[in-house]
């Protein structure tokens, strides 16, 4: 890399952990008050745990000697002492991928997953599921030898669609299976009471800062600044607003209101799914992919109730749901000589849905065999009562004002 190249890459890296803030408002906004400090805290315990994880074996297995395409063999628990800053900014910015990936999940299963559970989930994502799947797709992006096997057949995925976003999805979607849905989440229980979000303006923050942060992920993808980035991030902004803009529509005319977490789902869809070829795409094309991905994502949570899976901020909808049309986008749009396979059209179609099927046999297979034989001997979930109580005070012994002043209006027989 040259010196503007580290300086691009670093920035980008700044404006990618941003999105970190971003989650925590999102997540924090849309779950309930007696749960919000929980929430809070486990997007900060997963960034911290993978962080640790990623540097001694996740990186190695992810950017190592490939062994056959399959994993990196090499650079696990290394010191940068003598390093060179290319090294140490790749790094870095690819951590910052890392806890993306492993914080999708905190949201989705929210409000009931014990934090002990979630720091093993998050070792299991950032320790082996992530690596070895980016391995697949990216080993030779930092000076690596051997492809990894999906891209020696020409799959292609520039910032992580799949890679990150549906690899997160897909882990999200094993967990919330194995946990099963909020109390009262489809049987109103009355003990449990209405599900309200307890700050959707917050919950907006969160998203304006998951755009920012956006920027940084698919205009640093490039590792270098160069002719390409102005139109990744024009194409970003657009896709996101599009992808927003369709969602609100879509909800407006089934509901004739337009639904805020909607709204807002609907431009991180379109985010998502522009993020698989934002340097491939024309200005129209990426405008139409971020269209459909906000769609996708309204679509995808209206299965996800269908189903009774109670995905608590809609993770799934917007990382898999817009991250499988995204990497599909790319086959039908994107443009051939860019992507340098020298694959045809169809040949392209085809290798991005074995790429999509890949993904999800790896990342939703594994994550569900190993948690379901961890909640055998661990369970997953808190109790009932902790539920119906709150995170905050079974996990944290944390009281919110609401809740102390409730419990005085009892005590003293107010209520």
């Amino acid at each position: 890399m040259q010196t503007i190249d580290i300086l691009w890459v670093t920035f980008c890296a700044g404006l990618v952990f941003m999105m970190q803030v971003g989650f925590l408002c999102l997540e924090t906004g849309f779950t309930r008050s007696k749960n919000n400090v929980n929430v809070a805290v486990k997007n900060l315990t997963d960034f911290c745990v993978s962080s640790l994880i990623f540097w001694a074996v996740g990186f190695g297995l992810m950017f190592g000697t490939s062994h056959d395409g399959w994993f990196g063999a090499s650079g696990f628990i290394f010191d940068h002492t003598d390093g060179q800053w290319s090294y140490a900014t790749f790094f870095i910015f690819q951590l910052m991928f890392c806890g993306a990936a492993v914080t999708i999940i905190s949201g989705a299963v929210a409000e009931r997953m014990k934090l002990s559970s979630y720091v093993i989930m998050t070792v299991l994502i950032s320790g082996l599921i992530y690596p070895i799947g980016g391995h697949w797709s990216w080993a030779t992006l930092f000076g690596g030898e051997t492809n990894g096997f999906l891209a020696d057949l020409g799959f292609y995925d520039f910032a992580g669609s799949t890679v990150v976003h549906s690899v997160g999805g897909w882990a999200s979607l094993a967990v919330l299976l194995i946990i099963g849905p909020r109390l009262g989440r489809f049987d109103e229980d009355p003990e449990v009471g209405a599900f309200i979000p307890s700050n959707m303006p917050l919950a907006g923050v969160g998203t304006l800062f998951l755009f920012i942060g956006w920027l940084g992920f698919n205009g640093g993808s490039t590792l270098a600044w160069n002719d390409q980035v102005g139109l990744i991030l024009v194409n970003t902004i657009l896709a996101a607003a599009t992808g927003a803009v369709s969602a609100g529509v879509l909800a407006f005319g089934v509901t004739n209101r337009l639904n805020a977490g909607q709204f807002m789902n609907g431009c991180l869809g379109g985010l998502v799914a522009v993020t698989a070829g934002a340097n491939l795409f024309s200005t129209p094309l990426a405008i139409l992919v971020g269209f459909v991905g906000g769609m996708v994502v309204v679509s995808t949570e209206e299965l996800l109730e269908y189903f009774r899976i109670d995905d608590a901020v809609g993770a799934v909808p917007v990382h898999l749901g817009a991250g499988i049309w995204g990497t599909l986008a790319v086959g039908l749009y994107g443009d051939l000589e860019l992507i340098g396979t020298g694959l045809n059209r169809m040949e392209q179609i085809a290798v991005q849905i074995l790429g999509i099927a890949v993904y999800a046999a790896w990342a939703f297979g594994v994550t569900f065999v190993v948690l379901l034989m961890i909640n055998q001997v661990h369970k997953l979930r808190v109790t009932r009562e902790e539920e119906i109580v709150g995170l905050n005070i079974s996990e944290h012994g944390l009281v919110t004002e609401e809740q102390a002043l409730l419990t005085d209006m009892v005590s003293k027989k107010i209520l």
